[in-house]
């Protein structure tokens, strides 16, 4: 019975989408109110009914109904209940699910917000928005059902990948489709206000904080992916340049130029077939992140199963880029500029430098990403396209970006003088020359790690200053405190100030970056019982093997002591486990973190009789700053996000 509920719900849902897209715009063009509001209540109906199939499917995942085929596939009666719950965005089908789920809950969200506002934008925003979740159920419907049966019916099910049962699997997944399918509201805007040829900066204001939303939720899930990687895998690393990383970092690049070049068009009516093209872009790669991930051409252990769901979503690639194209060709008479850049010393000429740098990255990544896939296609041959050629392009492009991240706010509008521009630098590039110089003398001759910190500095710099600038001007001008200061800054400017924190993020996580990337130390060798392996400051002395049941798999853990500059520290016990259906065993890490610099230990091949082991060591500096950084990036998005009302009034009568 849940099947067949499930089922009914998902065509029921598509018929309601057709019928909200077309009533939506022949309503609103006829005049035919009672057409319109009915295609308004179809988008609310449509997502009653795909709530109704994923609650099916979660049913079913949580009652380990066998007799459904993903279920079999991916849960198991010995899971706890939160991987039971999991698994409904384990595999394709179950992903695809809570993807249709999410954009019909946005485009729910949409039509309540704006119901009885924006009247000529909603009708077509609705049948955009309606489109998209039309094929997301046609594709569920057609090539990838969650809810096909097949028999017999097992008596226990095969459970999910087993580098998928760790709790990030109830974190990584929904931020990251939260950002996806975040950036379908901005794009369905930008078609509305190309079909209508309202292409004043009124599309933009009212999704500006869709966009920014969805990047936070981008952001979050790429940082929290590289977590994942890194406590899970069992490798070291947090970041590899797979191509299916890479599938979420396209949008995220094309996404953050979008956020910076609106400022442009706001400000002086500039870049308006730029930024729409830019939201396209973005949207677009965001469905081919979805074709690389679901179409089984890729090797990853992201990637999905193999099937037709790839054809779909070339498809549909193809419609989203030539109605985009048509679009745009025939609004161009409506999409002039009303600026130009008046100085080359001024912010739009560092968001326009801003944007060639992410877009170029964009490009690059894209290009690396593909490049093997068309090379097997063309030619039949193998080429693998690894982490030395990213690296090589990425390293350039992001002093660049740091570079601007502390010049561009600084510079006014329309064009600045060089004389305010060093009155305003002069004192965090001193402390970035500053942190270079210090760096060096420590014995790091590394140019780019040199670039890299100096730059950072310099980048946090700026946005201290700006801040206590803020701050002692409010507290000069109204005899404000200093946390009452602060308060109005935000209350007046949260976009401003907001972006400053973001940015001491980002600055934060590029040398997390820098340094884990280039003083990593590691040391690998086979261990019998007693004897010890340094790396760095640490000695790591193999004691024994234990092993240990659980309700999926058979574990053995090394027992290691772990002595720091000779004084006992405590003990690490790394792993491998090992799935009835898996060949190979699983990593189980295990890791000492903090803010100098992370342990972590690996368990290769062991003897049988516990007399010897094979260990990896790895020392990697500096990693906490990667995820201290993220968090930052995503509180001082949040804070930009907040609506005045809540953000608490200041305590009158503060003095410092």
């Amino acid at each position: 019975m849940t099947a067949e509920l499930g089922n009914i719900a998902l065509w029921t849902a598509l018929v309601t989408a057709l019928f909200g897209a077309g009533a939506a715009v022949i309503g609103h063009r006829r005049g035919n109110t009672p057409l319109f509001e009915g295609a308004h209540n179809a988008v609310l109906v449509h997502w009653a009914l795909v709530t109704i199939a994923l609650l099916s499917l979660e049913y079913a995942l949580i009652t380990s109904d066998f007799s459904i085929r993903y279920v079999a596939s991916n849960s198991s009666r010995n899971y706890p209940v939160w991987y039971k719950i999991a698994g409904l965005w384990g595999a394709l089908e179950g992903s695809l699910l809570l993807w249709a789920w999410m954009q019909a809950t946005l485009a729910a969200q949409v039509v309540v917000m704006y119901r009885r506002k924006h009247r000529d934008f909603l009708p077509y925003v609705s049948a955009v928005l309606m489109g998209i979740s039309a094929f997301f159920l046609l594709v569920l419907l057609i090539p990838a059902n969650p809810f096909e049966r097949h028999a017999p019916v097992p008596s226990e099910g095969r459970g999910l990948n087993p580098l998928l049962e760790d709790t990030s699997m109830l974190v990584h997944p929904l931020l990251l489709y939260s950002g996806y399918v975040g950036f379908t509201v901005p794009y369905a805007f930008a078609m509305a206000a190309l079909i209508t040829g309202r292409l004043k900066e009124e599309w933009l204001y009212i999704t500006r904080r869709w966009a920014v939303a969805a990047w936070m939720f981008l952001t979050s899930g790429i940082i929290y992916g590289g977590w994942w990687s890194y406590h899970v895998l069992g490798w070291g690393g947090y970041w590899a340049w797979d191509p299916v990383e890479n599938a979420s970092f396209m949008p995220w690049l094309a996404g953050t130029a979008y956020i910076h070049s609106v400022m442009i068009q706001e400000k002086r009516g500039m870049l308006k077939v730029w930024n729409l093209t830019l939201i396209s872009l973005t949207f677009s790669l965001v469905i081919f992140g979805t074709f690389l991930t679901r179409s089984g051409i890729l090797n990853s252990v992201h990637a999905f199963t193999q099937g037709a769901v790839g054809y779909f979503f070339l498809a549909f690639l193809a419609l989203i880029l030539l109605s985009t194209v048509t679009l745009l060709t025939y609004r161009a008479d409506r999409l002039k500029s009303e600026g130009a850049v008046d100085s080359f010393l001024s912010r739009e000429s560092a968001f326009l430098f801003n944007n060639l740098l992410l877009v170029t990255f964009c490009f690059t990544v894209f290009l690396g990403t593909l490049f093997p896939l068309l090379a097997e296609a063309v030619r039949g041959v193998k080429v693998s396209v690894g982490a030395p050629y990213f690296n090589y392009v990425a390293r350039p492009i992001a002093l660049g970006l740091l570079f601007l991240m502390g010049v561009g706010p600084v510079i006014p509008w329309r064009g600045g003088s060089w004389v305010s521009l060093r009155r305003n630098l002069v004192g965090p590039a001193l402390a970035g020359l500053a942190a270079g110089g210090t760096t060096f003398v420590a014995g790091i001759k590394s140019p780019w790690v040199l670039l890299t910190y100096a730059l950072a500095v310099f980048v946090s710099g700026v946005a201290v200053q700006e801040y206590y600038r803020g701050i002692r001007a409010r507290r000069r001008s109204a005899g404000e405190g200093p946390l009452q200061a602060l308060g109005q800054l935000f209350l007046r400017n949260r976009r401003r100030y907001g972006g400053f924190i973001v940015h001491l993020g980002v600055a934060l996580l590029a040398i997390g970056i820098a340094s884990s990337s280039a003083f990593q130390v590691e040391q690998e060798r086979m261990l019998k019982q007693g004897e010890s392996l340094e790396a760095g400051r640490y000695q790591v002395r193999f004691e024994r093997l234990t092993g240990s049941e659980g309700p999926t798999h058979v574990k053995v853990q090394g027992i290691f002591t772990i002595f720091n500059d000779r004084h006992e520290a405590g003990r690490m016990t790394p792993g491998l486990r090992f799935y009835p259906t898996q060949q190979e065993p699983i990593a189980e890490v295990d890791y000492w973190i903090g803010l100098k610099e992370d342990l972590y230990l690996i368990l290769g091949s062991f003897d049988r009789e516990g007399n010897w082991a094979v260990v990896k060591i790895l020392v990697n500096p500096m990693v906490s700053w990667i995820w201290i950084g993220g968090a930052i990036m995503a509180l001082g998005t949040l804070l930009g996000l907040l609506p005045a009302g809540l953000l608490p009034p200041p305590v009158k009568g503060e003095q410092s």
